[in-house]
């Protein structure tokens, strides 16, 4: 009780009580403002470290001059301007002022003083590029919490491109959550702890941005278009909604309706996409690729709070995103930003990887939908590889020679020679599991799906038989790269095609390998893919007809 007394009537605590105020009003001074005052990212750290020395060192001081028996002597029969502790303790505090000064002033004037790199991190530079192919402007960076950035620079206009990746998609679900991740794409513009619902779009757009999203089967990506001058704006916009989005009940309910309406509009509809839904859920039997990704509509009206709290916690995180940036920018300062705004997000526990495999099919399937409609459709959908799979580019080169475009072999066949098809199409998935390659038809009144059906398997077995022609490989070549640098062309193409490379293929690099790559695919490799891939035990074949046209998919 001595000792206390002691210490308050010298006002140690006082004094103790001062020091941790100031501190703490400091910091908070430089955490809400220093953007605002163009402060660099370091400067929070540097006060951090200021007072984690200044102030025990200050009180140590004058627990030794106030305290001790020792420092209580010393102040009794020493005159206090010659005490040893008294001396030092006022060098110290000259130190420690000076050091304050300095960093004070290298935080406004950043370029004129040191910046104390030496006290606290400087702000990252990112990876260069390990291939000459790869343009040497290009930088990624890796942040402590898993977030990977990958930055573009192109000057040739003031604008900016971003693209976040989310690796969440159909594949993430199952039964009781199907559509989960495409209405979290909804969810992710409305409110935040710090934005009102709607707010982040009047934001975005006051700025002179706009945005956009799309789910898959795979991800998720959410993309922003913007002027330079919008670049801390969009920053700090988008860093609240991944960390603070805020599910509000009534926000879930009028969404929940919205995706109702998209889900009629889209697929109950849309003779297309009915077709497709069922053709996919027939195809696969154990994938979550069966799913759609609007959800089935039992699950999108049982969806819950809990359910949306541990999806966002899980597939938001950090770790689980690649974020792409393009334009009028440069590495230093998306990384400076990114270290202020997205380097504070915690990261969390890897999602649960999706072990299904689906087994490979032995016979044919089919499925007939019956819908109001005046022409069948014919969807014919063969097992096929993921993104990384070595067969995928060949593939991807005889789907062009087969389906697209007028001088495409179906199409001349099937509706210009033979006039059994309106239309031809079609595409391949390229997931992170192995997918599908599609084809899809449309016949006249009248037509008839099963000899539409047969025309076409014909001619994929003469693919797998007899191979293309050299023309036919040059041309599909010339149009593939063709598209390729033509994609490249915008800071929206640079950015969508540098994202697809670094999310599905493992590596960005592998982008401007593409052009060596498909001149090294040969015609032996096509018909090879075709013999392997078309094979009526891996086919599933979809008519969607009227009722009542019993001729119609027999």
């Amino acid at each position: 009780m001595a000792l206390f007394a002691e210490i308050r009537r010298r006002n140690v605590l006082k004094v103790a009580l001062l020091y941790a105020v100031a501190s703490w009003l400091l910091l908070w001074f430089v955490r809400n403002t220093g953007e605002v005052l163009g402060l660099p990212a370091w400067g929070e750290k540097f006060l951090w470290l200021a007072v984690a020395i200044g102030v025990p060192v200050a009180l140590l001081f004058a627990w030794a001059y106030e305290i001790t028996p020792s420092g209580l002597k010393k102040a009794v029969d020493v005159d206090l301007t010659q005490s040893v502790v008294y001396k030092t303790g006022q060098k110290l505090n000259a130190a420690v002022a000076v050091l304050l000064v300095l960093g004070f002033l290298s935080l406004v004037g950043e370029r004129l003083l040191p910046k104390f790199e030496f006290l606290v991190p400087g702000i990252p530079q990112g990876d260069a590029p390990t291939s000459d192919k790869v343009p040497a402007e290009i930088r990624s960076l890796t942040l402590a919490n898993g977030l990977k950035i990958i930055v573009w620079p192109d000057h040739d206009i003031p604008n900016v491109v971003m693209y976040n990746f989310v690796r969440a998609g159909g594949r993430n679900e199952y039964p009781g959550i199907t559509g989960l991740s495409h209405f979290f794409e909804h969810m992710m513009f409305l409110g935040t702890e710090k934005l009102e619902p709607g707010e982040f779009e009047r934001t975005m757009e006051a700025a002179g941005g706009a945005n956009n999203a799309y789910t898959s089967n795979d991800v998720t990506v959410y993309q922003d278009w913007f002027p330079r001058s919008a670049l801390k704006t969009i920053f700090e916009i988008e860093a609240d909604r991944f960390e603070n989005l805020q599910t509000y009940a009534e926000a879930v309910e009028a969404e929940r309706q919205v995706v109702f309406s998209e889900r009629r509009s889209s697929v109950d509809n849309n003779n297309f996409f009915k077709l497709y839904e069922q053709i996919r859920a027939t195809a696969f039997v154990a994938h979550p690729y069966q799913f759609p990704v609007l959800g089935w509509p039992s699950d999108i009206e049982s969806w819950n709070e809990a359910d949306l709290a541990n999806y966002y916690r899980t597939y938001y995180a950090p770790n689980n995103r690649t974020i792409i940036f393009t334009g009028d920018i440069t590495a230093g300062e998306i990384f400076e930003l990114a270290d202020r705004h997205f380097a504070p997000m915690p990261a969390q526990g890897p999602p649960s990887s999706v072990r299904t495999v689906e087994p490979e099919q032995h016979g044919m399937r089919r499925i007939v939908v019956e819908a109001d409609t005046q022409t069948p459709l014919l969807h014919i959908v063969f097992h096929a590889g993921s993104a990384t799979d070595p067969d995928t580019p060949a593939l991807n080169l005889l789907l062009n020679i087969l389906i697209n475009g007028e001088s495409s072999r179906l199409h001349r066949l099937l509706v210009e020679e033979e006039g059994v098809a309106i239309s031809v199409g079609g595409f391949q998935d390229e997931g992170f599991d192995p997918g599908l390659a599609y084809f899809y038809l449309t016949l006249p009144p009248g037509g008839d799906p099963a000899h539409v059906e047969q025309r076409v398997i014909e001619e994929l077995r003469r693919v797998a038989t007899d191979g293309v022609t050299a023309a036919e490989l040059a041309k599909a070549r010339n149009i593939v790269l063709a598209d390729f640098w033509r994609g490249l062309a915008t800071i929206d193409g640079k950015a969508a095609a540098l994202g697809r490379h670094e999310v599905f293929l493992g590596n960005f690099e592998k982008l401007f390998s593409v052009p060596d790559d498909v001149a090294a695919i040969t015609a032996a490799d096509l018909r090879d893919v075709a013999a392997k891939v078309f094979r009526v035990g891996n086919m599933t074949v979809g008519v969607l007809r009227a009722p009542g046209d019993s001729g119609a998919g027999q």
